[in-house]
C-alpha cells in the first residue's frame, strides 16, 4: 500500500484545484513561486547536476541561432513553449498549433516552429483558458534507456523534506500511485541531520539501478546534489520527471518542476528575481504587491473579508444564497487604509465582478479602518460596482457613522446572511 505521507506528497505535486487552493489560503498568504524549467536547469547545472545542453530564446530568429550557431546544427534538438503549466506537449495554441513540445531537425524549423509559439496563448488540461508563451526553450534530444521519477518537497505530516521516487518515471506519477502503489517509494528526512548515504543508496536501489554499478552511484550523487540545491535555494518542491538513465549508464535531469518559498525571499533574491509575473493572474500580482491574500475565482460576486476563516464562510453562504464568488480576498488583521483601497481598486477593476460584499468582523481590524478605504475608495477611483458592507466588532459605530456621513452609496447589512441575500440580488 501506498503510504499516507506518500500519498499526501503526490497529491501535492498535482495542479491543485480552486477549491485546494482557497483551502491553502487559511494558512495565510502563502505564495510560493514557480518558474520556468530554462531557470530550473541553469539553476541545477550551478549545483553540479547535469541536464542536457539548452538555451532560451524569445524571438524566432533567436531561436534560429541557438540552433545553427549555439547548438552547432545537430541532427535535431527539443523545442519546448515555457509555460507554467503541465501537460505541454497535448496542448493546442489559440492559433491552431498543436502541441508545446516537438523534435526539430533544423535552423529553419527552430525558427518556423518558434514563430507559431511565441506570443500565443498554450490551452493545457491544467489551463484551460490559455497561457501566453513569450518564451522557448532549444535543448538537446537525449538517448534514454531509462526513466525514473525523484522528487523532494516538505511534508507537514512528518515536519520535514521527504524525497519521493519511483521506477515508473517519464509519466503521471498520480496515475503510478493510483495503479501501482508498489512502485512509489519514500525516504524521510531529518532536516538537522540532512539526506544521508544510506537514503540516497536505498532510494538508487528502489528505482531499479544495480548497488554497486556506478549508474547506482551517479544516482546518490544526484541526489546528493539535488537536496543541496533543495535546502540552499529554499525550495517547496522539486519534482524531476524523468530522472534520466542514458545508454552509457550517465544520470541526468530531463525536466523539472521548481517551486521556491516566497518567505526566503530576502536569501534568494537573484531566483525571485526571475518570477515572470505574465504567467499569472494580473489580479493576484497586484495584491501580491500589497500583502493581500487573493485568489481569483469564476464568479461575480468580489468579496472583501477580514480572517481566512470568514472570508470561507462568506463564500460557502453567496453559494448557498444561489450566487457565485468571484474571488478569495483576506485583508488580514492589520490592513491599512491604503490596503483596503488597493482591494477595492482590484474588485473594481475585475470586469466579472458585477457587485462587491465587504464582511468585516472586527477585532484588530478595526472596522472604522475598513470605513475609510471604501471612502478612499469611492472618492480615488470611483467605486462602479454596487456595494454591500456588513461591518461589527471594534468601531463598528464609527464606521457606520463615516460611510452614512461620506454620501457614497453603499447598502449596509444587519448581518452576513442579510449581506448575502442582498449581494447576489444586486449581482
Amino acid at each position: 500500500m501506498l503510504s499516507n505521507v506518500a500519498t499526501s506528497l503526490l497529491r501535492t505535486t498535482a495542479r491543485r484545484s480552486t477549491p485546494a487552493v482557497v483551502a491553502s489560503a487559511l494558512l495565510g498568504p502563502v505564495r510560493n513561486l514557480n518558474v520556468h524549467e530554462h531557470v530550473s536547469m541553469e539553476l541545477m547545472n550551478e549545483h553540479g547536476i547535469a541536464t542536457p545542453q539548452g538555451y532560451v530564446a524569445f524571438t524566432p530568429e533567436e531561436s534560429e541561432d541557438i540552433y545553427a550557431n549555439k547548438m552547432n546544427n545537430p541532427t535535431d534538438l527539443v523545442i519546448k513553449a515555457q509555460v507554467l503549466s503541465g501537460g505541454r506537449g497535448l496542448g493546442t495554441f489559440k492559433n491552431g498549433f498543436y502541441g508545446g513540445v516537438h523534435v526539430i531537425s533544423s535552423a529553419a524549423e527552430a525558427k518556423e516552429y518558434a514563430a507559431q509559439m511565441l506570443g500565443q496563448e498554450l490551452v493545457t488540461k491544467q489551463n484551460p483558458k490559455g497561457i501566453l508563451c513569450n518564451r522557448v526553450y532549444l535543448m538537446e534530444k537525449m538517448n534514454i534507456k531509462n526513466e525514473m521519477y525523484l522528487s523532494l518537497l516538505m511534508d507537514r505530516a512528518t515536519g520535514g523534506p521527504v524525497m519521493v521516487g519511483s521506477p515508473r518515471g517519464g509519466t503521471s506519477i498520480e496515475d503510478v500511485a493510483k495503479t501501482n502503489p508498489e512502485l512509489i517509494f519514500t525516504e524521510n528526512i531529518d532536516v538537522m541531520e540532512g539526506l544521508t548515504t544510506e537514503a540516497t543508496e536505498r532510494m538508487a536501489s528502489n528505482l531499479g539501478l544495480e548497488a554497486g554499478s556506478d549508474t547506482h552511484k551517479k544516482a546518490v550523487d544526484v541526489m546528493t546534489n539535488l537536496y543541496g540545491m533543495f535546502i540552499k535555494c529554499d525550495c517547496t518542491q522539486l519534482e524531476i520527471n524523468p530522472l534520466a538513465e542514458s545508454p552509457d549508464g550517465d544520470i541526468m535531469v530531463c525536466d523539472a518542476k521548481v517551486n521556491f518559498d516566497d518567505n526566503a525571499q530576502f536569501r534568494n533574491k537573484e531566483i525571485h528575481e526571475k518570477r515572470d509575473t505574465t504567467q499569472e493572474d494580473i489580479r493576484e500580482v497586484e495584491a501580491s504587491k500589497y500583502d493581500l491574500n487573493y485568489i481569483g475565482l469564476d464568479g461575480n460576486i468580489g468579496c472583501m473579508v477580514n480572517g481566512a476563516g470568514l472570508a470561507m464562510s462568506t463564500m460557502d453562504i453567496i453559494s448557498i444564497k444561489g450566487g457565485s464568488p468571484a474571488n478569495f480576498l483576506d485583508v488580514g488583521g492589520g490592513a491599512t487604509e491604503e490596503q483596503v483601497t488597493k482591494a477595492f481598486e482590484i474588485l473594481n477593476a475585475d470586469d466579472k465582478v458585477k457587485a462587491i460584499l465587504v464582511n468585516i468582523f472586527g477585532g484588530i481590524m478595526k472596522c472604522d479602518v475598513i470605513a475609510g478605504g471604501i471612502i478612499a475608495a469611492a472618492n480615488n477611483i470611483g467605486l462602479e460596482k454596487p456595494l454591500v458592507v456588513r461591518l461589527e466588532g471594534t468601531n463598528v459605530d464609527a464606521a457606520q457613522k463615516l460611510i452614512k456621513d461620506s454620501g457614497i452609496e453603499v447598502t449596509l447589512a444587519d448581518n452576513l446572511e442579510d449581506a448575502a441575500e442582498k449581494a447576489v440580488a444586486l449581482a
